[in-house]
């Protein structure tokens, strides 16, 4: 079971973490991953944190955005940076076992989040 939570209402510019709070004794056997939905857009793949450590992102958010994750507390969290009014969405955390050339694949995660929203103004 995956909680999300930390989203909220920020400037252009502004910073927000979002965290991802896992349950389960094999948190350390899936790679997480954050996606995001915009209204009227189909979910998307934003993040990803492997078990061997390696990451991927999205196009649009990287150098503004970074995932990680902390074994021990079962945690997963997404620093935004320099947001942008079309980071503007709902943000779901997400947990799979697939190999990781398909990481970016929501339809192989296992485990989701409830999504958090966060919203950007101009």
């Amino acid at each position: 079971q995956l909680q999300a939570s930390g989203g909220g209402l920020v400037q252009a510019g502004g910073s927000l973490t979002l965290s991802c709070a896992a349950s389960g004794d094999t948190f350390r056997s899936y790679t997480m991953a954050w996606f995001r939905q915009a209204p009227g857009k189909e979910r998307e793949f934003v993040a990803a944190f492997g078990m061997s450590g390696n990451r991927k992102y999205t196009d649009p958010v990287k150098g503004r955005f970074t995932i990680s994750r902390d074994n021990s507390k079962k945690m997963v969290y997404l620093q935004m940076d320099s947001l942008k009014p079309e980071d503007t969405a709902v943000y779901y955390c997400g947990a799979t076992t697939v190999v990781w050339g398909r990481v970016a694949e929501e339809n192989f995660y296992r485990y989701w989040g409830q999504g958090t929203q966060v919203t950007v103004s101009s």
